[in-house]
């Protein structure tokens, strides 16, 4: 297994990657033009790639100054537990230095304590009319 990582959305096959997050249950209803514009408006990227497939990947929204939220940190099924999302969440750490970064997470609660991250007392959010019925929808 030759894994690489990169910070660039043009070397993904977002078909393909769109298909492989649908069947691994971690699609959350994009459709392959807003899950790649997602990616593309995140000032910081992360993917591990194995020859021309999309195996993992992060991204982060940043203020570049005090606060970065990450999500979208996945790696396919058959590759997990080889390090590839460590990787990919140093990638992104290493680009927020001075930063304070937050997530959600349901079920990789040890993942990012082992990678320094501590529990928030409460998140909150609100979606805005329908999700994903806005402008990016084609």
């Amino acid at each position: 297994m030759a894994v690489s990582f990169h910070e660039n959305p043009g070397n993904v096959n977002w078909e393909l990657l769109r298909k492989d997050l649908t069947d691994d249950k971690f699609h959350n209803g994009r459709t392959t033009h807003q899950l790649k514009l997602s990616f593309e408006n995140s000032q910081l990227q992360a993917y591990a790639s194995e020859e021309e497939r999309c195996i993992g990947t992060a991204r982060a929204l940043s203020d570049g100054v005090g606060n970065a939220y990450v999500i979208d940190v996945w790696t396919h099924s058959s590759y997990r537990k080889l390090g590839i999302a460590t990787e990919m969440m140093e990638m992104i750490m290493r680009k927020c230095a001075g930063q304070h970064i937050y997530l959600q997470t349901d079920d990789a609660i040890p993942f990012y304590r082992n990678l320094g991250f501590n529990e928030q007392p409460l998140g909150m959010s609100i979606v805005v009319g329908e999700y994903l019925q806005n402008e990016t929808q084609t």
